[in-house]
Formats: structure tokens, C-alpha cells, sequence
């Protein structure tokens, strides 16, 4: 097994492609399986008669999908910390590298909780959509808030599995959310009548089991021993500063994102409901092929963080090497998928034509996304991984300075189109910007 042959770090030959996709796939199974609850709300929610029913759940699902892109350090540097730890058989610190965002999980949820009005007075005055979007949007987000702890702490554990390459337990926790997730959707919505609320429940359920889940799964299997840690040692300062170094240079990006992200919904808005609808769906198909492409940086994460803790530089460059090769072809398979099945997929997102005419007036924007954008996804996972997050955090900053200056100038001209241009060049300079640290980054590792 892959777990087996890297783990000890004493790989001798170079990674295969079938070990690299061994370790890729199912993580992409899984890391799909994210957006696909908020595609699934939109796609439920978008067969009734109004356009603010599918714009209060877009706009809160999009809410959602960015508090959690923030929050995706948790999950990524748990990867990076859990393999570096495996790869030097280090069994404290393999433990401590769960526990240790577990912590910063249930604080950060509940001050979600705590602050969950001034969140969403914000994110309502920066997107400003219509009154009938607020009022779905709203009791969207007023369910689904209180599912932020659980959602938080299933990321540090689903990170750490993946860092250890328990791969087939985050596959099963999270198509089983997602399962669990569309089923209620359908009996909520569908049955029970239950709108915009009852899309809202079905993602709070399912959050709240995948969490509990898989705190049950952790001491059923004897992954977790509680009676062995040792507090002090959890928290010892100089471990704990590194990982919080990180977290924060990861933080900064995710907030770069968040900007760009709420721009994005924001300016899409102020066009009209049908826009802010066209874009949403879009997003969330654009979530769906991001999150794709997270699995080879997710591999890539697990891949280095072994090479690291081990000191083989031959599995550092063999995973660099196989990344950009899968990851290439990746992205134009998306593509060609996404042009060729679009008369198919668009009409699962919502039946009204004027958005549906929308949608098909922007999509060719969104087809360049996996072409230009896999590079800088795949190298986020790299140096994290080597949990360098430093040049992540300053590719980020550089990529927003000019996302904010293109939509500014684009945008009174172009319209929808110059938001898309704006959002194409900023995901392109997120791969040119990393791109340029990795000979750096080869050099100080090995």
C-alpha cells in the first residue's frame, strides 16, 4: 500500500503515477464532496418558481463557502504537520498534530456563533442584494451558522486522516455527508415543502454527523488514545508558535480570498438578481473543479510533508514533477467536460431561462479557470505541505492588489465580463507568483 511504502520514509525508487493517483483520487473524492453541498442547496432550491429563492441560498451558500475557505488552513496545515510528523515516526507528535487544531477548531466555531449577527450584517453590506435575496439569505444563514463548530472540527480531522493516508475513512465520511445531505434536501424541499429552510437543516445535519462521526471513528479504531495525552505536551511553545506561524500566513490568504470572493458576489449583485443568480451558479461549479484540483494539492501536501520529515529530496521532486504533469492534464479535461456536457449541467442548477441565457453569456470564462488556476492550487498544497506558508500568503496579497485594480477599471466598461477578466487574471497570477518561490523553497529544503 502507498501508506505503507511512504510512510517510513524509505522510498528508494521514484513515485509511480499509480502510487501518485493512488493518493490523489480518493482524496479528490473527498475534497468534492465540500462544495457539493452547497451545489446541491443551489440545485434543490433553484427547481422553485422565484429567482430569490436560488439568490438567498447562492448568497448564503457562498457566505459559507468563504468562512470555510478561510478557515481551510485547519484542515491543510493538519495534513502538512500530521505527514511530517509520520514521515519522521514521530507518535506523539502524529497525536499532537490532531489535537492541536481540534482546539483552535472549537474556539474559532464558536466565536462564529457568538459574532454570527455582525458576520452576516457584514457580509449583507458588502454584497447588497436584493430585498427578497436578504430575507432567503438570511434564514439561510441563521440555520446553517450553528453547524460551524462541527464543520470546523470534522476539517482538523479530516486533515490529519489525510495526512496519514487513511484514505478510504475521508472518503466514506464525506460522500456519506454528502448523501445524507441530498436526501434530506429532497424530503425537506421536496416533500415537506419546507423552501429555503429546509435546505438549510439538511446542510446543518449533515454537518453536525460527519463531525461526530468522525470523533466516534477516531476512538472506535484506537486512532486517538486520550488517556496518553499529556496537556503540557500539546501545548509545548515552541511547537505551538511554528504551527500558529502558520496558521496565520494561512489565514492572511484565506482573508485575500475572502476579499476577492465577496467582491466578487458584491459587484455580481449590484448587476441584478439574474447576474448575481448566473454567477452564483458559476461559483459553484468554479468551487467544484477548485476543490478537484485541491486533491493534487492535497497529495502533493502529503507527499512533501513525507519527503520533509524524512529528508528524501528524490520524493520531493518526483511529487513536484508528477503534480504538474496530472495537474496539466486535469485541467483541460475539466474544461473540455465542462464545455461539451453544460447544455446537461447548467439546467441541475435552476429551470428559469433568463438565467439560464446568463450563464451560457459567461461560461467561457469560467472554462479558463482549471487551465490558468491549477498550478497556483497544486503548489498551495506544496508549501504546505513543507508548511512554508509564508510565500502562499505574499502570493495572495500580490494577486488581490491586482484583482482590486482590474475591477475597478473593468468593470464600468465591460460589466459582468470585466468581473470575470478580473477574476481570470487574479487566479493566474496566484500560479506565476507561487511559482517563482519553488526553486527557492527545493534549495533551503535539500
Amino acid at each position: 500500500m502507498l501508506q505503507n511504502s511512504l510512510s517510513s520514509g524509505t522510498l528508494k525508487t521514484s513515485l509511480t503515477n499509480k502510487q501518485y493517483m493512488g493518493l490523489a483520487l480518493p482524496i479528490i473524492i473527498s475534497q468534492i464532496t465540500t462544495p457539493l453541498l452547497g451545489a446541491v442547496d443551489t440545485a434543490v432550491v433553484g427547481q422553485l418558481p422565484d429567482p430569490s429563492y436560488i439568490g438567498g441560498v447562492a448568497v448564503g451558500s457562498i457566505i459559507f463557502n468563504t468562512l470555510y475557505w478561510v478557515l481551510v488552513f485547519l484542515r491543510v496545515s493538519t495534513s502538512g504537520f500530521a505527514s511530517q510528523a509520520q514521515g519522521a515516526n514521530n507518535q506523539d507528535e502524529i497525536l499532537f498534530s490532531l489535537i492541536r487544531p481540534i482546539f483552535i477548531a472549537i474556539v474559532i466555531g464558536g466565536l462564529f456563533i457568538l459574532f454570527q449577527e455582525a458576520i452576516k450584517g457584514v457580509a449583507f453590506w458588502i454584497i447588497t442584494p436584493s430585498a427578497g435575496v436578504i430575507e432567503q439569505a438570511a434564514l439561510y444563514y441563521d440555520i446553517r451558522i450553528w453547524g460551524a463548530p462541527f464543520t470546523l472540527i470534522s476539517y482538523t480531522i479530516l486533515g490529519w486522516l489525510v495526512g496519514l493516508s487513511f484514505l478510504k475513512l475521508t472518503v466514506y465520511l464525506q460522500i456519506g455527508m454528502n448523501v445524507l445531505n441530498i436526501l434530506l434536501d429532497v424530503m425537506f424541499v421536496t416533500n415537506f415543502n419546507m423552501g429555503v429552510a429546509g435546505v438549510a437543516i439538511a446542510s446543518l445535519i449533515s454537518e453536525i454527523t460527519v463531525a461526530l462521526v468522525g470523533i466516534f471513528i477516531l476512538i472506535k479504531l484506537k486512532l486517538v488514545n486520550i488517556p496518553s495525552i499529556v496537556l503540557k505536551n500539546v501545548f509545548q511553545k515552541s511547537v505551538f508558535i511554528k504551527m500558529i506561524k502558520v496558521n496565520r500566513d494561512l489565514f492572511i490568504r484565506s482573508i485575500c480570498l475572502l476579499t476577492v470572493y465577496t467582491l466578487f458576489t458584491s459587484k455580481g449583485a449590484q448587476m441584478g438578481e439574474v447576474e448575481l443568480a448566473a454567477n452564483a451558479i458559476l461559483f459553484q461549479i468554479h468551487f467544484l473543479m477548485a476543490y478537484c484540483l485541491g486533491g493534487f494539492g492535497n497529495a502533493s501536501s502529503v507527499l512533501v510533508g513525507r519527503a520533509i520529515g524524512a529528508n528524501n529530496s528524490q520524493l520531493f521532486s518526483d511529487t513536484i514533477k508528477l503534480s504538474l504533469k496530472w495537474g496539466v492534464l486535469t485541467g483541460f479535461l475539466l474544461s473540455s467536460l465542462l464545455y461539451l456536457c453544460s447544455s446537461f449541467i447548467y439546467p441541475l442548477f435552476t429551470s428559469i431561462d433568463q438565467i439560464l441565457v446568463s450563464v451560457n453569456q459567461y461560461q467561457g470564462w469560467l472554462l479558463l479557470f482549471p487551465i490558468v488556476g491549477f498550478w497556483g492550487i497544486i503548489l498551495n498544497g506544496v508549501f504546505s505541505g513543507a508548511t512554508e506558508a509564508a510565500p502562499i500568503r505574499n502570493s495572495f496579497i500580490i494577486s488581490m492588489i491586482i484583482f482590486l485594480v482590474l475591477i475597478n477599471i473593468l468593470i464600468p466598461t465591460l460589466g459582468n465580463h470585466g468581473l470575470w477578466i478580473s477574476f481570470t487574471i487574479f487566479t493566474l497570477f496566484r500560479s506565476l507568483v507561487l511559482g517563482s518561490y519553488l526553486p527557492k523553497l527545493s534549495r533551503r529544503l535539500f
